[in-house]
Parts: structure tokens; C-alpha cells; sequence
């Protein structure tokens, strides 16, 4: 199910992004929120594998390079997700959906100076930070709402198994 939702938030997005001006690569995030969900709510395992149902999902729809830099992405943002949530202090959902943006972009810049076969992806990372500052504050404020109608869905998950301040 979380899946599926994961799907049709990606649809939804890739319909928004050209309304808004947006540049290929820059999207907002809505997906990801069903993987800091999973994340938060559930185990982590159950976010890596949405992790994996998503690069597998751009593999087949968008072709390798996509599914390959939805992996890259993918894993380093559910790896900050997952060092935040091992840290022994509490840490705002703030900061964890904007590391988690961060990351995601950090991921596919290496992604793609790999496809690429040189660093020179590595100088749109500038812009892809910022956009990772703004997308992360947009899917933090977006969580906030969904996150108490997720939880009603599925009651069985309980409280958070997190420090993550929402």
C-alpha cells in the first residue's frame, strides 16, 4: 500500500514539476515522504525496501539512468535517515526531512558524475543544495499533515520508534 502511495504521489509529482518551472532534476520530494514514513513508523527495513520498489519502478518506466540515480539517491538519503535516528539526541523533523532532501541530491550528483564518468555533474550541486533546502522544508510541512492520517491507516505501527520531533 505504502507503495502505491509512493507511486501516485511520483505521478502527481512529475505532473506538478513543469507547472512550477522546476528543472528536470529538481523535484519536490513527495514520494520520499512515504520512505520517511516507513522510516519512522515502521522499520527500516520496510523503507529500504520502498527504496528499492522505487529505483526498480524508475528502472523500468524511465529507463536505466533514471533507475540508477533513484538508487543512488535513494540509499544515501535512507542511510542519513538512518544515522539520524541512531543519534542520542533528539532531532527536529526539520532537520531530518531536509538531510534526507540533501542527501537524496548528494546521492544522485554522484550518481551521475559516475554515468557521466567525470565530476562535471558535481558543479550543479550548488544549485541541487538549494533546491534540497527549499524541497526538504516543503516535504517537512507536508509530512506534518499526512503523517497523523498515515498513522490512523495504520494503527497496528503505534508511536514513533524515533527521537524525530514532529
Amino acid at each position: 500500500m505504502l507503495f502505491a502511495l509512493a507511486m501516485a504521489l511520483s505521478f502527481f509529482e512529475s505532473v506538478i514539476t513543469p507547472l512550477l518551472g522546476l528543472m528536470p532534476a529538481m523535484k519536490l520530494g513527495l514520494a520520499n515522504i512515504v520512505v520517511m514514513y516507513a522510516m519512522l513508523f515502521m522499520k527500516r527495513r520496510q523503507a529500504l525496501l520502498l527504496v528499492l520498489l522505487k529505483a526498480f519502478f524508475s528502472l523500468l518506466a524511465r529507463g536505466a539512468t533514471a533507475g540508477f540515480l533513484s538508487l543512488c539517491g535513494g540509499l544515501l538519503s535512507w542511510l542519513v535517515m538512518a544515522i539520524l535516528l541512531c543519534l542520542p539526541f533528539p532531532v527536529t523533523g526539520y532537520i531530518f526531512s531536509v538531510c534526507a532532501a540533501l542527501a537524496h541530491n548528494a546521492g544522485q550528483l554522484l550518481g551521475a558524475s559516475v554515468v557521466l564518468s567525470s565530476a562535471m555533474a558535481l558543479g550543479y550541486a550548488p544549485v541541487l543544495l538549494l533546491v534540497g533546502l527549499a524541497v526538504g522544508s516543503v516535504t517537512w510541512w507536508v509530512a506534518k499533515g499526512v503523517f497523523p492520517v498515515l498513522k490512523r491507516l495504520y494503527p497496528e505501527d503505534g508511536a514513533p520508534k524515533s527521537k524525530i520531533l514532529f
